[in-house]
């Protein structure tokens, strides 16, 4: 594993007014995460909207990023739709083709939510066998259930050599931790977590960064938390960042990811706060209050930060 803790942005998807793509917006929104510290991204992810994206609209999607970023950053991007495993395979291979780094599998169309752990291990190994030698990694996506890994499959998946990521939402910084340790020196694997609540316990259980929503808020503040993790003349300001995330994460997740274009719209960064989820760009009062109250948080906390820097 690196030493180095990267933040990997699950990116936003701008639409216009009009509920089209907006690939300029796009192309903002792109150059905001990598000018603000991040390490990686996330494309065509459940913050993308990635249910509500046709397959053709997934991959000009996925393509349009990579092509922005020229490669500052890798790109990482969800790729197992289809009905069936040999449906998933095809379009695998599509996604792999448009240059991303690895494909990232969402553990939850791999399994029913009643089937066992041997059926989601079996399913993944015949997906394996269909893709060559393509890069891959697995995303425990909430929606629409959430299949979580144990750490034991995991690292036996991890053993194949083909899994360099994962996306874990298990929020339980024992399996965490147990994640970490049964996968520790297995090549480029890293995991990457998405709860924010234990973000520096994660950090420093071995985990290679974090995946979190709150990065479409705040990212250099989610940078700024895996630079100086374990930095022992921060401990302070470190607690008090923790705290930010704990105490605000109601605010960052109510109507999200409305509420995060909206921040991001007033910033001037996207044109629209429109979502394919509820097919329009209301956002309720109390939800933007909400908002402002939380960007005069961050202010505060930022400029703690950067006093004591």
């Amino acid at each position: 594993m690196s030493t180095e803790k990267k933040f990997i942005p699950v990116m936003l998807t701008p639409f216009q007014n009009n509920g089209d793509i907006d690939y300029e917006s796009l192309t903002s929104l792109t150059h905001f995460y990598i000018n603000k510290g991040a390490k990686g991204l996330f494309a065509n992810c459940q913050s993308s909207e990635m249910f509500d994206l046709s397959g053709e609209e997934r991959l000009s999607l996925i393509a349009h990023i990579i092509k922005v970023s020229k490669g500052e950053v890798p790109v990482v991007a969800t790729g197992n739709f289809g009905d069936n495993i040999e449906d998933q395979a095809s379009f695998i291979k599509r996604v792999y083709e448009l240059g991303v780094q690895a494909v990232i599998l969402l553990t939850n169309q791999l399994v029913k939510l009643e089937e066992p752990e041997s059926v989601l291990e079996s399913n993944i190994m015949k997906l394996l066998d269909l893709t060559g030698d393509i890069p891959l990694g697995f995303y425990e996506c909430p929606e629409p259930y959430k299949i979580i890994f144990s750490p034991e499959l995991l690292s036996r998946l991890v053993k194949t050599g083909r899994i360099i990521y994962h996306k874990d939402t298990c929020l339980n910084i024992d399996q965490v931790r147990s994640k970490n340790e049964l996968c520790k020196g297995e090549g480029r694997f890293g995991l990457y977590d998405a709860y924010m609540a234990h973000a520096v316990d994660s950090l420093k259980a071995g985990s290679a960064g974090l995946s979190c929503i709150q990065g479409n808020y705040f990212p250099e503040l989610v940078v700024w938390l895996c630079k100086n993790y374990d930095n022992q003349g921060l401990e302070k300001q470190i607690q008090m960042t923790q705290n930010f995330f704990i105490n605000t994460m109601e605010i960052m997740h109510e109507d999200y990811p409305k509420s995060a274009k909206y921040y991001l719209w007033k910033k001037g960064i996207i044109k629209s706060i429109y979502t394919r989820k509820t097919s329009n760009n209301y956002l309720s009062y109390k939800t933007k209050e909400n908002i402002d109250r939380l960007e005069v948080m961050y202010n505060e906390l930022m400029r703690v930060l950067d006093t004591k820097n």
